[in-house]
């Protein structure tokens, strides 16, 4: 059976990560990604911008016995004044919390500025993985953003990969997956 998207980027990011490694869920939500990556890393640092996010991931995290999570309440774009080390692994999870206030969604500006930073913090070989939902208002923009942001990363730094569902009708989210290759050179 093919894989979900959001599968595969499990799957993708899982593939670097170890005890050793630092991880960043760039959208908190529900603490799916959070968990994940704390199983796998030695710290993660998770965003959000709602404290509802916070509170069912600590909840999550505590069910599962996890205590490597660094929880902040803050926007994605201010990754470089929480996370210090070189980043392994990070994910997005983009457009807005289940089953919460969908007026409240992640915008192309400090999504743009979430990713640059976070690959400039990224080691050779550390992945980011960004799952697109787009089925909202303003969701169509970012997408958008994202992708010719994504196609503009110099190609002997980085690779980049699509993977979408072709005949699916509505909006189905899929996964831009990205690998560093070498130091950026300024």
């Amino acid at each position: 059976m093919i894989k979900r998207p959001i599968h595969l980027s499990h799957d993708f990011l899982a593939e670097v990560l170890d005890k050793e490694a630092i991880a960043v869920d760039a959208t908190m939500g529900n603490g799916n990604d959070t968990a994940f990556l704390a199983k796998l890393s030695k710290k993660v640092y998770a965003f959000d911008v709602q404290e509802q996010a916070l509170q069912k991931t600590a909840e999550r995290l505590a069910q599962l016995g996890l205590n490597n999570a660094e929880l902040i309440l803050a926007g994605h774009e201010t990754v470089d004044q929480h996370v210090p080390e070189a980043i392994r692994a990070a994910i997005f999870n983009l457009g807005y919390l289940p089953s919460v206030d969908k007026s409240i969604i992640t915008k192309p500006d400090t999504t743009l500025s979430a990713i640059s930073k976070i690959l400039e913090r990224l080691e050779v070989g550390g992945r980011l993985a960004i799952m697109i939902y787009y089925g909202h208002e303003g969701g169509s923009m970012e997408k958008d953003a994202v992708l010719e942001y994504i196609k503009t990363l110099d190609q002997t730094v980085f690779t980049a990969m699509l993977y979408q569902p072709l005949n699916q009708i509505n909006t189905p989210p899929f996964l831009v997956m990205v690998e560093k290759l070498a130091k950026i050179v300024d």
